[in-house]
């Protein structure tokens, strides 16, 4: 391990894993419905987005998450920039907190982030219902938000590995 510390190329990548992971999320489009599991979906993409908001914040810079927010209403079929709008919203939450916290804890963090996602999931159903009449599977949505939710807990420490690492 001590090797692949010294090796510049190899650290030079870690410090791009970030937006790869955000970019093949954003492009990949899978969930959980092809596992034939009902009601198990979350937003990879917010989890990702705050997490390197809120704890590194020069890991991803604001234009590839606009550019990332674009390419994922391209492929969902939403109208474009709502998705963006939405990301940039999560990176405003996760720098505020940021900068308010003078000791972070998991659990001030995973609170903010239900906060957040609840207002995110808020906008995108006004937006989508009020203004274009999308159709929404109420328990879909709701379970949504609750997995996104616990699933954080995961990717944190798994994130936390992450940047030990970086």
């Amino acid at each position: 391990m001590t090797k692949f510390k010294h090796n510049k190329f190899f650290n030079r990548f870690l410090t791009f894993v970030p937006i790869i992971l955000l970019f093949t999320s954003v492009l990949n489009k899978f969930d959980f419905n092809n596992l034939n599991l009902d009601y198990f979906s979350f937003n990879f993409s917010y989890i990702l987005i705050f997490y390197f908001s809120l704890k590194k914040s020069e890991g991803m810079g604001y234009i590839l998450i606009f550019i990332a927010g674009l390419f994922n209403d391209v492929i969902n079929g939403t109208p474009i920039g709502l998705s963006s709008l939405l990301f940039l919203i999560t990176c405003g939450a996760a720098a505020y907190l940021r900068n308010i916290t003078l000791r972070p804890n998991i659990i001030k963090d995973c609170l903010f982030f239900l906060l957040t996602i609840l207002i995110i999931n808020s906008i995108s159903f006004l937006a989508l219902t009020m203004i274009f009449s999308y159709e929404f599977n109420y328990i879909s949505e709701v379970t949504n938000i609750f997995f996104t939710f616990v699933i954080y807990f995961i990717f944190s420490y798994m994130f936390n590995f992450l940047n030990r690492s970086i």
